[in-house]
């Protein structure tokens, strides 16, 4: 099995680390634009192997897209971060003319690789690859609902004060201010949240939840790494080992949960096909209204990105 990550920044590098380690694929390739970059990076984790303990080889490329042929899985992270005086818009161009031009090479190299985007902003990069790629849905996705939910069990581990293993939540809608937890779908060791936490306290995770981004990027000035390389990882594993994992990601909608043509998180089974089935959730009144309101901000972007083409 052989894994392509596009860009060898932090977020980039951490995902190859991360599969290496555990030895999910027999190859990660780690391609940036900056020279040496990613052959230092894969060559520091390849160095790591025989401390760590594992068989996976690293390889680092400069704009070679030739050593990434027949990837199965594709991650794409690049992309620059958003900037002082930098407009919404300007990120959006800027990046999406970045993913365009990645996602080809992709397609050209390994036209039956499953891509995951990550690069930012992210709903908004999901649409532009898909165009891009022609990709049928099951095999374009979006991470962004793993990491927000991690996010978000992390912070009721804390408030709890029990593993983060016992948690399961689900996420929905766009990534940013406007995502939907639903408390409702949350459970500690099979126990409803709503009964060990009072609304008070569980608002208040929420809100942390939805500006969860925002929070470290003021602690260090930068974008968060460790956990988005790792939830990428974590959507790599599922697809090469077919587990059939239960996943909030980012996917086209074509009529479920009443929406059409547009990119949101919901949840999906992901396994060797890439999304072999979105799953659809009651909602109720107020989360229905919640999940519409993600959804028209998400469609604002994405007709921004519409009338730049």
């Amino acid at each position: 099995m052989k894994v392509t990550v596009v860009g060898a920044g932090n977020v980039g590098s951490t995902c190859a680390d991360v599969l290496a380690y555990r030895e999910v694929a027999n190859e990660v390739v780690l391609v940036d634009i900056k020279e040496g970059i990613a052959e230092g990076k894969a060559l520091d984790i390849w160095e790591k192997s025989p401390i760590t303990q594992y068989d996976t080889r690293t390889i680092g490329v400069t704009n070679d897209y030739t050593k990434t042929a027949n990837s199965n899985v594709v991650v794409i992270t690049s992309g620059l971060p958003r900037k002082p005086g930098m407009s919404r818009d300007d990120l959006i161009e800027t990046n999406a003319g970045i993913v365009r031009s990645v996602t080809e090479n992709v397609v050209k190299h390994s036209p039956d690789a499953i891509i995951i985007i990550v690069s930012n902003p992210l709903d908004v990069m999901t649409y532009q690859a898909h165009i891009t790629s022609k990709l049928p849905r099951t095999k374009l996705m979006g991470m962004a609902g793993i990491l927000d939910t991690a996010r978000y069990r992390s912070f009721l581990a804390e408030a709890l004060n029990v593993s983060p293993k016992d948690i399961q939540a689900v996420l929905m809608g766009g990534h940013g201010d406007t995502m939907v937890p639903l408390p409702r779908y949350t459970t500690v060791g099979g126990i409803p949240v709503t009964e060990l936490i009072d609304e008070e306290k569980l608002n208040a995770i929420i809100q942390r939840t939805k500006t969860g981004g925002g929070e470290l990027v003021k602690l260090m000035g930068t974008s968060a790494w460790y956990a988005p390389g790792a939830a990428a990882a974590q959507m790599v594993e599922a697809i090469l080992k077919d587990q059939r994992r239960v996943f909030p990601v980012c996917v086209k909608l074509e009529g479920e949960y009443g929406i059409k043509d547009c990119y949101l998180g919901a949840p999906v089974i992901l396994g060797k096909n890439g999304i072999e089935k979105i799953i659809e959730l009651e909602l109720n009144d107020e989360e229905k209204e919640m999940l519409e309101t993600s959804r028209k901000h998400v469609v604002e972007v994405m007709e921004v990105l519409d009338k730049m083409k």
